[in-house]
């Protein structure tokens, strides 16, 4: 006998259905499982087997041929063990064929037959609701995160015994609703820039990258305050929109860090790897491509501490997403592209000692020592970060100041501001920042004064700029100029961008 019923997996960032067709027929007893399945999946005909005989199915010793449609893409995912189980039954005439019709189903099986959760459950909703599916079956730990996607019926599930009861119209089940969430997940004690004493000009440089999301690199001393001023950047960052949290909460999904009783990621996130992490692990990688740090990071913040001391391969292969907000990374098995368009923060010393032009203490290495420290660091990788900030020490008069310090909320009220405006601008065209811009935006978008266009031309010359280093710094002093609150783009507003972006004295 033949039964089909409907799985789901995920490709990128994307659910994908995968239709689970099992035939029995007559033969020498048998188990095979066909359709590119990965090892976990094929594993599953094992676990598949001893949960349907542990919940007191009895199934003849047949031949049972199990296929994974499409045959052309390969399944990495336990969630297909719950919709194998259905279909068997089905096969056997244990469930009714009409009866698993329009319904989706995923989740992992344990060898008791209860179901557990699975990460990717919410790419997978997303798809069931664009294709119409009736109902989505999942495990209870999986029921917050379907329930995300509107207009879709989800079921929970704790064993395949419950779920055969359903079906056969033995027992009656009501929709899952959402169960109260982790609001520690959620809102998780933000740093203050109100803590932080002096350091303006930094500060200033965190305000311009969080209005126009550009790339910000902070050079200074050890103890200037370079990693204590980074994590404060999400603390001025605007909300994200709904299909930005949505995107965000996609990715954690799939990645499997999505908690328990958590609902829809509105935080922006703030990813800050150790230095030894890989290529691989910061772009993204596997034999069946997973997100790496930069995707993790998307909508939101991707903080390099000590950026000489990451691996070569580790920051050329930021190029890339910072170039074009994705990442595509192409394997034997298969192609994919995810998103990555974040906010990288970088820090670092000047120099391997850390006192490379530092007025209280000495440097003690040599200027071949320092040349090579910072040749670490690309051309390429340092044109694509739009501010270059000197974090100079704290004096103790600034340190013992009685006066509070500006708060983030009051930094932030001008952050959104300034992010409205550029989103009433580009929004027609996609983006939602001024960082985003292509060569043609910046020419339809930024009118700069006579003036303006004079000092710009003087630090083309003077300065030797690239093509990208131009226009990242008109980009720059749009987003200045949207603070100030004006149309039109001023030699002022360029004058910062240039000095922002030419701070470079840590060189040597």
């Amino acid at each position: 006998m033949f039964a089909k019923c409907c799985g789901a997996t995920t490709v990128g960032v994307d659910g994908q259905i995968i239709d689970v067709e099992v035939d029995v027929a007559s033969g020498l007893p048998s188990f095979e499982m066909v359709g590119l399945p990965e090892a976990m999946v094929k594993e599953a005909k094992e676990r598949v087997r001893t949960a349907v005989k542990n919940s007191g199915f009895k199934i003849m010793p047949q031949k049972v041929t199990i296929n994974l449609a499409p045959a052309t893409l390969r399944k990495d995912s336990t969630g297909l063990d719950l919709p194998i189980a259905v279909a068997l039954l089905a096969a056997y005439g244990i469930l009714s064929p009409k009866s698993i019709q329009d319904c989706l189903f995923a989740g992992e099986l344990s060898l008791e037959g209860q179901v557990r959760g699975i990460p990717g459950i919410l790419p997978m909703a997303i798809r069931a609701k664009e294709l119409g599916f009736k109902a989505f079956f999942v495990a209870r730990e999986n029921a917050n995160e379907a329930l995300l996607v509107n207009e879709l019926t989800v079921f929970t599930v704790d064993s395949i015994k419950d779920l055969a009861d359903y079906l056969n119209g033995v027992t009656e089940w009501v929709p899952a609703i959402s169960e109260a969430l982790d609001t520690n997940y959620q809102a998780e004690l933000t740093e203050d820039f109100a803590d932080v004493q002096g350091q303006f000009l930094a500060k200033r440089g965190l305000e311009i990258a969080a209005a126009g999301g550009h790339n910000i690199l902070l050079v200074g001393s050890p103890g200037a305050g370079k990693t204590m001023l980074a994590r404060r950047l999400n603390s001025i960052l605007p909300e994200m929109t709904t299909e930005e949290a949505l995107e965000v909460t996609k990715i954690y999904s799939i990645s499997g860090l999505l908690k328990k009783h958590s609902g829809l990621i509105t935080k922006r996130p703030f990813r800050s790897p150790h230095h030894t992490t890989s290529a691989a692990a910061m772009i993204g990688g596997g034999s069946i491509p997973h997100p790496g740090e930069v995707s993790l990071s998307h909508n939101g913040v991707l903080f390099l501490d000590e950026l000489p001391e990451f691996g070569k391969q580790a920051l050329e292969a930021l190029r890339q997403p910072l170039e074009d907000g994705m990442v595509s990374i192409a394997r034997i098995n298969a192609s994919l592209t995810f998103p990555s368009r974040f906010i990288l923060c970088c820090s670092m010393n000047p120099c391997p000692c850390g006192y490379y032009n530092d007025p209280e203490k000495q440097c003690d290495c040599s200027l071949s020592a320092i040349k090579r420290y910072n040749r670490k660091i690309s051309g390429p990788l340092l044109d694509r970060i739009d501010i270059h900030i000197r974090v100079p020490r704290v004096t103790f008069k600034e340190l013992t100041a009685k006066e509070q310090a500006e708060p983030s909320a009051v930094i932030r009220e001008r952050v959104v501001s300034a992010r409205q405006r550029q989103l009433m601008r580009l929004k027609k065209h996609g983006i939602y920042c001024n960082a985003q811009m292509n060569h043609a935006l910046i020419q339809s978008f930024c009118v700069l004064s006579t003036s303006a266009k004079m000092l710009l031309e003087q630090a083309f010359k003077s300065m030797h700029l690239s093509a990208r280093s131009y226009d990242r710094i008109i980009k720059v002093a749009r987003t200045i100029a949207d603070l100030a609150g004006t149309e039109n783009i001023e030699s002022a507003h360029i004058a910062e961008a240039i000095q922002l972006r030419n701070d470079r004295d840590y060189e040597g």
